[in-house]
């Protein structure tokens, strides 16, 4: 039995570009063919458990020949396998999707198309111009600049000029000399505005405005993969710009909680301008077979993460309790995202530390018991021994520590974390333990080159063991790492 085929197309870079479709046809995958020039954001989304095969081709450097890649769909199909074969921007738009069809339709193999959004609208967009203006322009022309090393340019420039329409150039930095001087030898105005766009919709996002005449040295500098437009709405860029106002723009954040825990730290620092990779470090996995028994003739509940009181919950629906098994317990929370778990499942916490760490919970907790009281602690298999610790100094103390869930360390499928590193790019650790995975998936010790941004003070203290360069949040809340994201950006300003 065959497997199908789905051409992806992933957009130019920002994951918020990929449509729903895409997104969820890419996580149930078996195979992922994928291309140079998809954002690393959306890499980080392909399942861990999928088969990833690089077939990125750059200038000159290719790493299969397009007849090896559509082998390859082929081959991969034909073993029964869901395959995507995800290119960056559009498949269809200069993407060569076509010719990557052709050999599936003739061996009878079912694809699926999933159109993406081109790089010749969405990056002019994130620069502040409207490939069309009703003020300006009339046309809009997309023209692949793609040709091979000592070949003319294959373009009826005669013809682009007539349009008097916007000009999109795509895979055309290395000839912009040759691009500009076959505008102006057809007669466009010298001062037509014109811009070289790099990197559109990432962090790294620049560009140069200029005319036709003045851009080739104005855009010297300007490598791959970069984007031309020509035409009067470039003028408007200035006007515009809006993506460079964000105050989290030109910064990307990996940030390595567990995938499901990272939603929300992810979506606000996004809305900030931020470029978001989630990379988690870390996975919780709820232990097989746990005992709550020594729950109902104890005093103290103690909770530590919202992670462990999902876990917690679903144990007792296990067991068949339920909330009302609760009752007589006074219940502890490590940090307010915990008290907050708790109240969705109906209580309120009795107790929740001014500092957010598992010693001051140990303290505060510690200076409230009283003779006879039992304190049941559901937590990670990991936990820190400093809560034990200050609960066990009380000499009358009855302290139950239930490993409830264990953590585990795990890594996105494709990327290296220390080849996302440059010099905006942060790390944001929400745990101790999301900082060892970290060192795990780079595979040393030595992140001297990491800049991090961390929960609390615990974590600073894990991350300078692998001596990163830290900044720590004011207090350990999702709030105040936001604000940190918010202070250092500003700074770097």
């Amino acid at each position: 039995m065959s497997g199908k085929v789905f051409l992806i197309g992933a957009g130019p870079s920002d994951a918020g570009l990929l449509t729903c479709k895409a997104r969820d046809i890419l996580q149930s995958a078996d195979v992922v063919v994928y291309d140079a020039l998809v954002g690393e954001a959306i890499l980080a989304m392909v399942p861990p458990e999928a088969e990833c095969i690089n077939v990125g081709k750059r200038a000159r450097n290719h790493t299969r020949s397009q007849w090896q890649i559509n082998e390859i769909l082929l081959e991969e199909a034909q073993k029964g396998k869901r395959v995507v074969r995800l290119k960056g921007g559009d498949p269809f738009l200069f993407g060569r999707g076509g010719e990557e069809l052709e050999l599936l339709a003739q061996n009878k193999i079912p694809f699926e198309i999933v159109p993406g959004i081109t790089s010749a609208i969405a990056v002019p967009a994130y620069n502040g111009i409207p490939v069309t203006h009703r003020d300006f322009c009339s046309s809009l022309h997309i023209i692949t600049a793609h040709k091979k090393a000592d070949e003319p340019l294959d373009i009826d420039f005669d013809a682009l000029v007539r349009t008097k329409g916007t000009l999109v150039f795509l895979m055309g930095v290395t000839a912009l000399p040759a691009i500009c001087q076959g505008l102006l030898d057809a007669g466009m105005d010298p001062e037509m505005p014109a811009a070289v766009l790099h990197r559109g919709t990432s962090a790294r996002q620049k560009r140069v405005v200029a005319t036709v005449a003045t851009l080739p040295e104005a855009a010297a500098q300007m490598e791959a993969p970069s984007i031309i437009v020509v035409g009067k709405v470039c003028a408007l860029s200035k006007e515009f710009a809006w993506a460079e106002q964000r105050p989290l723009f030109g910064n990307r954040y990996l940030v390595t909680r567990p995938r499901e825990r990272a939603g929300v730290l992810a979506s606000r620092l996004r809305d900030l301008g931020g470029e978001v990779v989630e990379f988690p470090t870390i996975e919780l996995h709820a232990i097989d077979g746990v005992s709550l028994d020594g729950l109902d003739d104890s005093t103290w509940l103690v909770l530590t993460s919202p992670s462990g009181v999902k876990i917690f919950f679903d144990l007792l629906k296990q067991q068949h309790k339920d909330v009302r098994s609760l009752a007589h317990l006074n219940v502890a929370a490590l940090g307010s995202a915990t008290a907050k778990e708790l109240e969705q499942h109906g209580i309120l916490a009795d107790l929740t530390p001014a500092t957010y760490d598992a010693r001051n919970l140990g303290v505060s907790l510690a200076a409230k018991l009283e003779p006879g009281d039992k304190v049941f602690i559901a937590r990670a298999k990991q936990g820190s021994p400093e809560l034990t610790e200050q609960l066990n100094s009380v000499p009358w103390a009855d302290v139950l520590d239930v490993a409830t869930y264990e953590t585990v360390l795990t890594r996105p499928a494709i990327l290296e974390p220390l080849e996302l590193l440059d010099g905006n790019t942060w790390a944001v650790f929400t745990s101790a333990s999301t900082v060892r995975g970290f060192a795990a998936a780079a595979g040393t010790e030595d992140l001297s080159q990491v800049n991090a941004l961390c929960i609390g003070k615990q974590t600073e203290e894990q991350a300078k063991q692998y001596g990163m360069t830290t900044k720590t949040a004011a207090a350990a809340t999702m709030d105040a790492l936001v604000e940190l994201a918010l202070k250092c950006a500003k700074e770097e300003h």
